[in-house]
């Protein structure tokens, strides 16, 4: 009997050799991925704190405008100079991270600021005017 060898590999051995660098290649290219896409991921979560201080800072400058108008129109006179602990009013002070308001008073000249409990939250918001 006999048998024909031929040159060309069988199907089944091709497969096998092939399926090794299928895989390498598959993990070579997940790395670079991964090294693509990580650093992104970082960035994002750095976006939402400075999204989240913003957005803080936007609430907090919203209340002491508010605030300020009334104490300039002569609300500022129930209160004795000095400076004294102020309460912000208005449903936006529930968006607010822990923090004080702090009113100033000398010689009709009105200061109103909010600093938060921590610098990390938010930023100190600071309005001054003359009271009428």
């Amino acid at each position: 009997m006999v048998t024909k060898h031929s040159s060309r590999p069988a199907p089944a051995r091709r497969r096998r050799g092939q399926n090794g660098w299928l895989q390498i290649d598959l993990l070579a290219a997940l790395g670079i991925l991964l090294l693509a896409i990580l650093p992104l991921g970082f960035a994002c979560f750095q976006e939402f704190g400075l999204l989240r201080r913003s957005y803080h800072k936007s609430v907090a400058m919203e209340l002491i405008d508010g605030e300020m108008e009334i104490l300039a129109a002569g609300e500022w006179r129930q209160f004795p100079a000095g400076r004294q602990e102020y309460p912000l009013r208005g449903d936006a002070v529930t968006n607010l991270p822990p923090g004080t308001a702090f009113l100033t008073i000398s010689n009709q000249t009105l200061r109103l600021e909010w600093q938060p409990a921590n610098g990390k939250t938010g930023t100190r918001v600071v309005r001054e005017g003359v009271g009428r």
